[in-house]
């Protein structure tokens, strides 16, 4: 063994360049590169040695750092205790005021509620009560529509009410000196009103129609041809109220040339107007103004004022005649004044005078308490000069 290390070592490998390259050489090459590896390595371990070193008096100071911060915070952190706990207790305090004097003004605010509940149910009460009553009143009412609807229901009943609602209107707008209900005309007619009109005018008939049947008819059509049939009845009966009163109750020289045929209904009216504007100037032609309830009051308020202008011309020569009364009486009485002016200016110069007589006897008296007796030497005293004064 020991032979053939020997032999190794002494063993000739190379001659590069002219140099022996021996097993020794090699083996003494390969122990340098080795011990370089291992300084090398042993630098490298020394860098990081210090690195860490110079890693850990940075983690040192980091960690002195941290912990002097540490401290600073938990000084702080006792001192934001301490605020916070006095702030907390304030806080605590104030709350508690807070929720005392919120309980106070919930425990008002309450009884101010039930107050106002109280109020408002008293009232709900009172409005209740009132409905009840309004109830009962439209119970009663529909009793009522329903006697209506029997009333209407018969020809000579329906006349009567429109000639009653008709009456009404004319009796609450106009005098009963101005119209008549009922007048007999020259010919024996007898319209429903007549009214009459001022200084010596023809009168103004008025007489009501209800075609209620071919109106109902009219609504209660269910197709085109009841419709129709429905129509054509409800043309042809207003057409004979129309003829009627046109023939009837225009008399020249005793009646307007124009009457009102009243219907005493506004839907009814209004379905006339809208949907048989033949019927209605057919009318116009004849003479004859179809009218509802709110017109017939509009045409009475016509004729209050047409009235009330002819009252007011009768009165004008009476108020003609006063006004020059009262103007020859005013110049009576401005010459009365002038008189009495005049008196009273001769007075005032007689008082003027009078004053005056008074001012010297004022004086004359003053000089006579002044004399002195035995002072003959003083002209004051002799009469000439009084006399003079």
């Amino acid at each position: 063994m020991i032979r053939d290390v020997a032999t190794f070592l002494n063993r000739l490998f190379a001659v590069p360049a002219g140099v022996e390259v021996t097993g020794l050489s090699l083996l003494l090459a390969g122990l340098l590169a080795l011990l370089a590896v291992l300084w090398l390595r042993a630098a490298g371990r020394a860098r990081r040695a210090e690195a860490e070193l110079d890693r850990a008096e940075a983690d040192a100071a980091r960690l002195d750092a941290v912990l002097k911060a540490q401290a600073e915070m938990s000084g702080r952190m006792q001192t934001m205790a301490e605020i916070i706990g006095s702030r907390q207790a304030d806080l605590t305090r104030a709350l508690s005021e807070r929720l005392d004097g919120m309980s106070n003004r919930v425990g008002q605010s309450i009884l101010a509620t039930t107050k106002d509940t109280k109020a408002s149910l008293s009232v709900l009460a009172e409005r209740l009560a009132v409905i009840d009553r309004a109830q009962g009143e439209i119970r009663s009412l529909t009793g009522e529509v329903v006697k209506l609807k029997d009333i209407l229901a018969n020809k000579q009943t329906r006349g009567a009410f429109g000639e009653a609602r008709m009456q009404a209107i004319v009796a609450d707008a106009l005098p009963a000196s101005v119209y008549l209900f009922q007048a007999t005309l020259s010919n024996g007619r007898r319209p429903d009103c007549l009214i009459r009109m001022p200084n010596g005018a023809p009168g103004l008939v008025v007489d009501a129609k209800f075609p209620l049947e071919a109106y109902t008819a009219l609504e209660a059509a269910a197709d085109g041809e009841a419709r129709a049939a429905a129509a054509a009845r409800l043309r042809r009966d207003m057409d004979v109220h129309v003829r009627a009163v046109s023939e009837k109750y225009l008399i020249p020289g005793e009646t307007q040339d124009t009457a009102f045929l009243f219907v005493p209904s506004e839907t009814v009216f209004a379905v006339i107007h809208e949907e048989f504007d033949d019927v209605v100037q057919k009318a116009y032609r004849a003479g004859v103004v179809i009218v509802s309830p709110s017109l017939l009051n509009l045409s009475i308020q016509v004729v209050q004022a047409v009235l009330k202008d002819a009252r007011l011309r009768a009165s004008a020569g009476r108020i003609q005649a006063e006004v020059r009364l009262f103007a020859e009486d005013l110049e009576r009485l401005d010459a009365r004044v002038a008189a009495l002016k005049g008196h009273f200016a001769h007075a005032s110069r007689d008082i003027d005078q009078i004053a005056l007589s008074s001012e010297k006897l004022q004086r004359r008296g003053d000089r006579i308490t002044g004399i002195e007796i035995g002072e003959d030497s003083d002209p004051r005293a002799r009469p000439e000069a009084l006399a003079g004064e």
